[in-house]
């Protein structure tokens, strides 16, 4: 049986909100393939700045969550990858705050509902904060930033009726293949985690690190549950959600006031610079993870969290992290994501904390802070007193150090929007997740998915089969069973 197409409509021309038409809503302006992005990208910068802004006063984002204080312990030598000084000698101990949420949910909802898990953790180091903005996957469902908010809106409340759509959330990711890795991730078991301390934590993001030599290492982040993983069953998800729908809230805050400290061990994968041009897959790209073969995990130290905040708000709802916060002997990377991150991030806190979110105490880095930025709603402190507000000045203000200037990386490319999905492979890495899974786990995924796109348009189910069947041919057939689909032989054959 063919796939009906849907009707051809004609649909006005997209454009900005002045009204200029956009040619291509799919690619950021990036230098190259892949390349950064450029900040002449208007419409992604548009986009952005207007979706930060949707809503008011909680995140937009990662809503709902639960925070406490901790210490982050060096246990083993990574000097030869940095020289960040949080990392300069075994058993140094720097303090971190984390805050664990779920991902589209509004304040109040349950934090049982399949969804990603935030994790982010700040470091009050000597060198200014560190903030590790994560999630409990390695990957995430687009890699390119010009569909964050599109994919965003599609798992949120839909306008005419104001509930969440199964069939709008499986039409975004039917349209968008690159999304079957997470996916993948989402409906297994790990999609319910059983609280915030039974979960690793990932960076997701390639960022750098830099050594004494000015060697540059690209670098993943893994924060690895020292008190084993452990899942909640849909229907267990469920039933919590209704008789106890702040569960991992209260169970992280009644284990530190138990003092049963959680504990997370800190590794890295750590891939030479020059290796990046010829990996197997892009090192930059959101939606892959870099073999553990090639690039094994490197111990770094262990995280524990021991101290409860005493006000939620003032600690954990005004807390802001933003992974453009990094100290010497770190970097950034071509992660276009990260790029557009590192932007939006801030660009949120703004609008939601004010300008001067960061002299707020949670955010208020633990060493001294000499800047030139004046002014502002809820400005505290004394606002650099009666000293200058402009550099260069002759009056003795901070000045810049050249030792702190950042390492240059090489881009190059012709300036343009680049289809990301060309010549890029969306299946093969799902497919390896699909075939990791115990018969036990894959019998839950495939539940998980058949009950969630039970009712969702047939056109829709059958294209996000074909993706399916491309990651593996049981993982297609097995949802096409389970949904009911009458499938010809080798019409959803899984040829990459």
């Amino acid at each position: 049986m063919a796939v009906d197409k849907p009707k051809q409509q004609q649909c006005p021309v997209m454009t900005t909100n002045a009204g200029r038409p956009v040619g291509d809503n799919q690619n950021s302006v990036t230098v190259g393939p892949r390349g950064p992005v450029l900040m002449e990208d208007y419409l992604l910068f548009e986009k952005m700045a207007n979706f930060n802004r949707e809503r008011i006063p909680e995140r937009v984002v990662h809503a709902k969550g639960a925070g406490a204080y901790g210490t982050f312990t060096v246990t083993q030598d990574i000097r030869t990858y940095t020289t960040a000084k949080l990392f300069d000698k075994i058993g140094k101990k720097t303090d971190v705050l984390a805050r664990f949420s779920t991902v589209a949910g509004e304040k109040g909802s349950a934090d049982t509902a399949r969804d990603p898990r935030g994790f982010a953790v700040k470091f009050y180091t000597e060198e200014g904060n560190w903030d590790m903005t994560g999630n409990n996957t390695p990957v995430f469902f687009v890699r390119d930033p010009l569909k964050f908010g599109d994919f965003i809106h599609s798992q949120k409340r839909v306008p005419q009726t104001n509930l969440r759509s199964p069939e709008v959330m499986w039409d975004f990711w039917s349209l968008s293949p690159e999304s079957l890795h997470q996916v993948t991730t989402l409906f297994s078991d790990r999609g319910t985690p059983d609280g915030y301390r039974h979960m690793h934590g990932f960076s997701s993001h390639t960022f750098s690190l830099i050594n004494a030599e000015n060697e540059r290492f690209w670098v993943k982040w893994h924060f690895l549950t020292q008190q084993g993983i452990k899942n909640l069953t849909a229907e267990q998800a469920d039933r919590l959600a209704g008789e106890d729908p702040d569960y991992a809230t209260r169970d992280l805050y009644q284990a530190i006031e138990n003092k049963d400290f959680p504990k997370w061990k800190v590794y890295i994968q750590a891939m030479p610079e020059a290796e990046a041009d010829s990996y197997k897959v892009n090192p930059f790209d959101l939606t892959k993870v870099w073999s553990h073969k090639d690039h094994p995990l490197i111990e770094v130290g262990v995280m524990e969290l021991n101290r409860n905040p005493k006000n939620y708000f003032a600690e954990i709802e005004q807390a802001a992290f933003s992974p453009v916060n990094i100290v010497p002997g770190m970097g950034y990377s071509p992660d276009k994501m990260l790029q557009a991150r590192l932007i939006s991030y801030p660009d949120a806190h703004r609008y939601r904390l004010g300008t001067n979110f960061e002299t707020l105490p949670v955010n208020r880095p633990q060493c001294p802070v000499h800047t030139y930025n004046r002014d502002g709603f809820m400005r505290f402190d004394d606002n650099g007193g009666d000293g200058p507000n402009y550099e260069p000045n002759s009056f003795g203000g901070p000045a810049e150090s050249h030792r702190f200037r950042e390492l240059r990386y090489r881009a190059q490319g012709d300036i343009g929007r680049y289809d990301h999905r060309e010549g890029n492979d969306d299946y093969r890495q799902a497919g390896d997740l699909y075939r990791l899974l115990s018969a036990e786990e894959k019998n839950r995924l495939i539940q998980n998915i058949v009950g969630h796109m039970s009712g969702v348009s047939e056109r829709i189910q059958r294209l996000q089969v074909s993706h399916f069947t491309k990651a593996d041919p049981e993982y297609g057939r097995r949802i096409a069973e389970g949904l009911g689909l009458k499938i010809q032989e080798g019409e959803l054959v899984g040829a990459k």
